[in-house]
C-alpha cells in the first residue's frame, strides 16, 4: 500500500498566490453580486474592480522574491514583480474608460468586469511561473476572457474581431502545447530552468528536436507578440474591439508574452547558440519594416495604431536578442513608457467614439474625421498631436527616452548595422504619425460642431487623459528613477 505524501503548509508557500486569489475572490463576488442585485449602476462595478485591483497591487509589493511555492509551479521574482505591476496599473487605467459619457452595453454587464478580473489573473499567472503547464493555464484563461470581452462590445465588427482572436489564438495555443511537448520527451521537465540545464548537459541534442522545439515556441509567443508572420490578427481584431479595449491588448499580452519569451531564449542565447539570435534579429528586423511600411497607407487611425504596436513589438525584440540584463532593463523601460503613452492615444480615439460611424461606412476612426480639428476643437487636436510626438520617438516625450535607450543597449552589444535599421524604421515611423498631425492642423474641417469630438468624454477619462499625457511630457524625470528600480529588480532575479 502507498503511503500518503505529506506535504507542509508552509512549504507551499501560499503568499505568492494572494494577489491572484485577491482578484479571483473579486471576481466570484461581482457574479454573486449580481445574482442578488440586480440593475447596479456601472460606476459600483468599476469602482469595485479598481478595489481589488489596487488590493492585489499591495499585495504584490509585499512580495519578497526571487521565491518558489505552491509546488514549485509558482515564481516570483523581479521579472515577474515588475510585468505583474505593468499589468495591474494599465488594467486600472483601462477599466476607468468604461465610465464613459455614451452608454455601450457591455458596461452595464457584471459579466464584464468579472471576466475582466479573470483576463488579469490568467496574466499574473503567465508571468508568475517558469512552469510550461501553469504558463499554458494562465495564457489560456486570459485569451478566453479576452475574447469574451471583444465580442460583448456587440457590434458586427466585434464578433468577427473576436472570431479571428480565437482562430489564432487556438493555432497558437496548439503551438505551444506541441512545444512543451517536444521539450518534456527531450528532458522530462516542464520547468524552463530544469528544461536549460538538462538541454545544456546534452549539448542540446537531439538537434533536429530542440530546433523544432524552438520553432513551435516562437510560432505561440510569436502571435502575443505580433511578431511576422503570426501578427495578420493585429489590425482586425483592434479595428473590432472598442478603443480602449485595443490600446489594453496593445500592452499587457505583449509584456506577458515578453516575460515568457525572457525566460525562455535565455536558455539558449545565454549559452550563445549563434542561430537562435539569427532568428530573433530576423524577426525584429521583417517586423519593423513590414509593419511601419504597412502602417503609411493605413486610411483608419485605429488600424495605423495596430501597426505602430506591431512595430513596437519588434523594436523590443532586439534587446531581447541581446539578452543581457542591460537589454532586458531596456525592454521593461521601454515598455513603461510606451504603456502610458499609448493608453493615452487609444483613449484620445475612445473620446471621439460615436454609436454610429458618421464619417466612413466602414472605418470608426479615419484620418478624415480628424481634418482642421486643431481649428474647432484645439486643446483635443493638441493632446493627440503630443501622443503622436511620443510614439513617433520624438523627444523630449516618453518613448524617446526608451528608443534612446534600446538602440543604446544593441550598440553597446556590437551590432551597429540593427542599430542603423532601428534608427531608419523610427524615421519611417516619423512619417504615417505626422500623417494625423496633418490632417488635424493643415487640412480644413468638415464640420463646424467642435462637441462632436468629445462625445464620449467624461470626468473619469479626462483624468485618465491628464495622467498619460503628464507623464508623457514629464518621463526624462521618471527615466532614471525607473531604470534604476529596474535594474536592481532584474539583478535580484539571478540575471
Amino acid at each position: 500500500m502507498l503511503s500518503p505524501i505529506s506535504v507542509s503548509i508552509a512549504s507551499l508557500n501560499i503568499s505568492l498566490l494572494a494577489p491572484m486569489a485577491i482578484l479571483i475572490f473579486g471576481a466570484l463576488a461581482i457574479i454573486c453580486i449580481d445574482l442578488f442585485t440586480k440593475g447596479l449602476n456601472k460606476s459600483f462595478y468599476v469602482m469595485f474592480s479598481l478595489l481589488f485591483i489596487f488590493l492585489d497591487f499591495t499585495a504584490l509589493i509585499g512580495l519578497n522574491g526571487p521565491s518558489r511555492g505552491f509546488f514549485d509551479v509558482m515564481l516570483v521574482d523581479g521579472i515577474s514583480v515588475l510585468a505583474q505591476g505593468i499589468i495591474l496599473i494599465t488594467s486600472a487605467l483601462f477599466i476607468i474608460t468604461a465610465l464613459s459619457n455614451k452608454p455601450f452595453k457591455e458596461f452595464k454587464k457584471a459579466e464584464y468586469y468579472a471576466l475582466f478580473l479573470f483576463m488579469i489573473v490568467g496574466f499574473q499567472f503567465m508571468v508568475a511561473s517558469d512552469n510550461l503547464i501553469l504558463i499554458f493555464l494562465g495564457l489560456e484563461t486570459a485569451s478566453l476572457s479576452l475574447y469574451t470581452l471583444i465580442a460583448l462590445h456587440n457590434r458586427n465588427k466585434a464578433f468577427e474581431a473576436a472570431i479571428k482572436y480565437f482562430t489564432m489564438g487556438a493555432l497558437a495555443a496548439g503551438f505551444f502545447a506541441m512545444a512543451s511537448l517536444i521539450f518534456y520527451a527531450l528532458t522530462g521537465s516542464i520547468e524552463l530552468s530544469v528544461i536549460g540545464k538538462v538541454l545544456e548537459s546534452r549539448n542540446y541534442a537531439p538537434a533536429v528536436a530542440t530546433l523544432a522545439g524552438i520553432v513551435f515556441m516562437i510560432i505561440a509567443l510569436g502571435f502575443k507578440l505580433s511578431i511576422v508572420p503570426t501578427h495578420t490578427w493585429t489590425p482586425d481584431v483592434y479595428e473590432g474591439s472598442s478603443a480602449p479595449l485595443a490600446g489594453y491588448m496593445s500592452v499587457v499580452p505583449k509584456i506577458a508574452g515578453l516575460v515568457v519569451a525572457i525566460r525562455f531564449f535565455d536558455i539558449f542565447l545565454s549559452a550563445h547558440i549563434v542561430w537562435v539570435e539569427n532568428v530573433l534579429i530576423f524577426l525584429a528586423v521583417i517586423t519593423m519594416f513590414l509593419a511601419n511600411i504597412t502602417a503609411l497607407v493605413q486610411e483608419d487611425v485605429k488600424r495605423m495604431l495596430a501597426f505602430s504596436s506591431i512595430a513596437h513589438a519588434g523594436f523590443v525584440l532586439t534587446a531581447l536578442m541581446v539578452g543581457t540584463v542591460q537589454a532586458y532593463s531596456a525592454i521593461f523601460l521601454y515598455w513603461i513608457l510606451f504603456m502610458f503613452t499609448n493608453i493615452g492615444a487609444f483613449t484620445m480615439l475612445w473620446i471621439a467614439r460615436h454609436r454610429k460611424n458618421l464619417w466612413d461606412s466602414r472605418y470608426q476612426h479615419p484620418f478624415t474625421k480628424f481634418s482642421g480639428m486643431a481649428k474647432i476643437s484645439p486643446m483635443m487636436a493638441t493632446i493627440i498631436a503630443v501622443f503622436m510626438f511620443a510614439l513617433a520617438g520624438m523627444p523630449p516625450f516618453s518613448v524617446f527616452w526608451g528608443k534612446l535607450y534600446l538602440i543604446g543597449t544593441v550598440v553597446s552589444s556590437g551590432h551597429i548595422i540593427l542599430a542603423v535599421i532601428m534608427v531608419i524604421n523610427s524615421a519611417i515611423a516619423i512619417y504615417y504619425y505626422m500623417k494625423l498631425i496633418v490632417y488635424m492642423f493643415l487640412k480644413d474641417p468638415i464640420t463646424e460642431d467642435g462637441n462632436i469630438y468629445v462625445a464620449n468624454s467624461s470626468t473619469p477619462i479626462k483624468v485618465i487623459v491628464g495622467i498619460t499625457l503628464v507623464f508623457t511630457i514629464t518621463a526624462s524625470i521618471f527615466v532614471e528613477p525607473i531604470l534604476g528600480v529596474v535594474t536592481q529588480m532584474l539583478r535580484a532575479s539571478g540575471l
